[in-house]
């Protein structure tokens, strides 16, 4: 078998991915399957997995707005649909035969363990798969935000960011069939560029602690295998 060239990851997963289709809400169980099989493939390579899940797929911020609830009510609401979502994702892993604990950073002790960075890195020195929800457990920051600070705390290698294009390009290509796909970019291409991919916040923070970002689609069978094998899928962010 060939050998991995990260030894520990974390994987963010937007909510949406969990649903059936762009703009759809709730939970897919097609979605989680495939999920769960990607994740069962890429723990073969003995590798420590951390994952990051939003929650856009039960509720976005842009509609509480319109309805009147405030910033930091609706951001709360929001981090509580993560921890939905990191329970449907722990139920489809362990029922493949994955160990997998889900840490909040906001308290709910019935379903789910508070979030310690000693007690993480510890289940994943174990075998087991962890999933961080609650966000960062503080309003006004996004999900890609707490990807990047607990990879930091983690001592993540890299952060693989799942998405439904294969990579970053200059303009949208499902309207601009000349799109150019861009193979590497410094994370100041990325800041300078504007390029919405993770917020500025979330690229300050892996640049400054210079953690590469690797952008790929993941309905591409085995992408994450192939990315962790070195092949050259999606764009990768780095110094």
């Amino acid at each position: 078998m060939d050998k991995p060239i990260y030894k520990r990851l974390l994987l963010k997963l937007g909510g949406e991915s969990l649903a059936s289709g762009e703009g759809a809400f709730g939970l897919d169980q097609g979605a989680l399957s495939n999920f769960s099989e990607e994740i069962l493939e890429a723990r073969k390579l003995d590798v420590e997995i951390a994952i990051v899940i939003g929650g856009g797929n039960i509720l976005r911020g842009a509609s509480l707005s319109s309805i009147g609830i405030e910033r930091t009510t609706g951001d709360y609401m929001g981090m509580l649909a993560t921890v939905i979502n990191g329970l449907a994702l722990q139920h489809c892993l362990e029922s493949v035969g994955i160990p997998t604990r889900v840490q909040s950073a906001i308290e709910i002790q019935a379903v789910s363990e508070t979030y310690v960075r000693r007690r993480a890195i510890r289940h994943l020195e174990k075998g087991r798969v962890v999933i961080f929800a609650g966000g960062t457990g503080n309003p006004y920051f996004t999900t890609d935000t707490a990807a990047s600070l607990r990879a930091m705390e983690i001592g993540a290698q890299v952060i693989l960011k799942a998405t439904k294009v294969d990579g970053i390009y200059d303009d949208d290509p499902k309207t601009n069939d000349l799109a150019k796909k861009f193979q590497n970019l410094t994370y100041l291409d990325v800041l300078n560029r504007g390029l919405k991919i993770m917020d500025s916040t979330a690229i300050s923070l892996c640049m400054d602690n210079k953690l590469p970002l690797v952008i790929f689609n993941f309905r591409e069978k085995h992408s994450i295998k192939r990315v962790l094998l070195g092949e050259k899928l999606g764009t990768k962010v780095g110094v």
